[in-house]
């Protein structure tokens, strides 16, 4: 596994738990979500997806790489 690839599953990861600290931290302040775990495990899979292609896609740009 290459660098990149390496860094844009990390930060997919990353991004699936500050989703998950951000539910929680709502949870803590102001009360109960609607939506059961089982949904909110789906949207944090889908968050960390799209945080880890869009770390794919931008980290050549960023870093200055073709």
């Amino acid at each position: 596994m290459n660098a990149q690839r390496k860094s844009s599953l990390l930060w997919g990861v990353v991004g699936a738990l500050a989703f998950l600290v951000l539910v929680q931290g709502y949870r803590l302040f102001v009360g109960p979500l609607g939506p059961g775990p089982l949904a909110l495990g789906g949207v944090a899979l889908l968050v960390g997806a799209v945080a880890g292609g869009l770390a794919h896609v931008l980290e050549p740009q960023i870093n200055g790489r073709s």
